[in-house]
């Protein structure tokens, strides 16, 4: 489902480049759930918006669901996200202006993939039956968190990219969310690949993978 091989990256500072990833390569399969652990600035965002097409890499490749990245124009990454790619971002990103069905509906209706039912499915689950009429600013945190996972889900991608889902949420909101997103995601047959500070966190998912110094490793070093 998704391939990275050798990807390295760098950012322009007043002092010059700096190395963001040193040759990063992984694997996942589908289905297949895998947590991204690694201290602030480690990268692990860098990776993920890298996944996503939101960047270009500055050397190595990435493909998702057999599509190479580096193949891609800006359009065709966009069409990319929309059709195959699920992001949930710890900045939730709602559309202020729709209510929360038109919300969990947005991303589904791009791609051509409404499904009422999955879509109602997805509220139900969610505890979002009845806010469907509400608005973002309406939400508590966890409520905008559940959205943007239906959202995400809504269009039955076959790649979770997952940034801090639960970062802005308290521990108990942060744990419920994030047992619905795993049962959610293996519903759909989704693999998920999650960026998290938390060790706690990564433990519930199938893999974990530590980013240190540009490089992986299975283990955290101390």
């Amino acid at each position: 489902m998704l391939h990275v091989n050798d990807v390295r990256k760098s950012y322009p500072t007043a002092e010059g480049l700096v190395s963001v990833l040193a040759g990063v390569s992984l694997d996942l399969d589908a289905g297949q759930s895998l947590a991204l652990t690694g201290e602030s600035g480690s990268g692990k965002s860098t990776l993920l918006h890298l996944v996503a097409g939101l960047d270009a890499v500055d050397g190595g490749t990435i493909s998702v669901a057999g599509t190479a990245l580096e193949g891609l124009d800006d359009k065709g990454r966009a069409e990319l996200r929309r059709d195959r790619i699920g992001l949930v971002f710890q900045q939730f990103n709602l559309i202020p202006s729709l209510d929360v069905g038109a919300n969990l509906a947005f991303q589904a209706r791009l791609a051509g993939r409404h499904d009422r039912g999955w879509s109602t499915h997805l509220a139900e689950a969610l505890g979002l039956a009845g806010l469907l009429n509400r608005y973002p600013e309406q939400l508590s945190g966890g409520q905008q968190q559940r959205v943007a996972i239906g959202r995400a889900l809504a269009a039955r991608p076959a790649l979770i990219l997952a940034d801090e889902p639960t970062g802005n949420l308290d521990e108990a909101s942060g744990d419920a969310v994030m047992g619905l997103m795993l049962g959610l995601v293996a519903k759909a047959g989704a693999s998920l690949l999650m960026v998290t500070h938390s060790e706690r966190l990564a433990a519930r998912l199938d893999r974990r993978l530590h980013l240190r110094a540009g490089r992986l490793s299975d283990r955290v070093q101390p």
